[in-house]
């Protein structure tokens, strides 16, 4: 065992589900594979209510106050939402994974394989346990936590590459420099981030992910790629209003 073997595993069980996948998914007609997406729709949504119920926990009650919790998520999604959109970050991650499709899957749809990528990447990277298990895992605490979301990562990888294609293959580099910068810090500076801090990462990540299944679900297109700051806004948030209410 040794620092980041969680992220390996997690990365290859992936890489394992999204050869399942491929292998499947010519297997259903278009009708089949466009319902399919509506379900993944569906239980992202799930996802995201679970996330939300679980980062609206008593310890970041604790570190912000009683009716701060909501106001923390909702202030780090609006300026997330600002500062995606001025830079443009959904265009720019776009154009990223269009040009990792022109390496990799010249051939494919471009529409398609931007959609899989951006999508696997919010749910394979958003969660307590990408973070958590990271952090554990740096910290020689042990890799457990990632070795369990590798497991359903897996299986996810399944049914979304069955449907969405080879761009969910892509999410495999976000996955590892998200998941490995966690293990990174974990290993150097110790578990920096305090229950609530990431309890507040949690819930607004699950609030983008009810938006992502929004978007799979064919209800509304939100530019989810927009939101993605406020995931790094929600700790530092919470730190502030810590420090305001002491």
């Amino acid at each position: 065992m040794f620092p980041g073997i969680g992220t390996v595993v997690n990365v290859v069980a992936v890489l394992a589900g999204c050869g399942a996948g491929l292998a499947l998914g010519h297997r259903f007609r278009p009708a089949t594979r466009d319902l399919i997406t509506q379900v993944l729709g569906l239980f992202s949504m799930v996802l995201g209510g679970r996330a939300i119920a679980q980062g609206l926990s008593p310890a970041l009650t604790q570190e912000v106050g009683e009716n701060a919790p909501l106001l923390v998520v909702l202030g780090a999604l609006l300026l997330g939402a600002l500062i995606g959109a001025g830079i443009r970050l959904e265009q720019r991650l776009d154009g990223a994974a269009d040009w990792l499709r022109g390496k990799v899957a010249r051939n494919s749809d471009k529409g398609r394989f931007i959609e899989a990528a951006v999508t696997s990447t919010l749910i394979f990277c958003v969660g307590p346990l990408s973070i958590l298990g990271s952090l554990s895992d740096g910290l020689g605490t042990g890799a457990e936590q990632l070795f369990v979301k590798s497991v359903m990562d897996g299986f996810a990888a399944i049914a979304f590459t069955s449907s969405l294609g080879i761009g969910v293959m892509a999410s495999v580099i976000p996955l590892t420099i998200y998941q490995g910068a966690f293990t990174v810090l974990g290993y150097f500076l110790g578990n920096f981030l305090s229950a609530g801090q990431v309890d507040a990462l949690t819930a607004t990540g699950g609030v983008i992910l009810l938006g992502l299944g929004v978007r799979l679900a064919g209800i509304k297109k939100i530019q989810i790629g927009d939101l993605l700051p406020a995931l790094a806004l929600a700790p530092i948030i919470v730190w502030v209003v810590n420090l305001a209410v002491r």
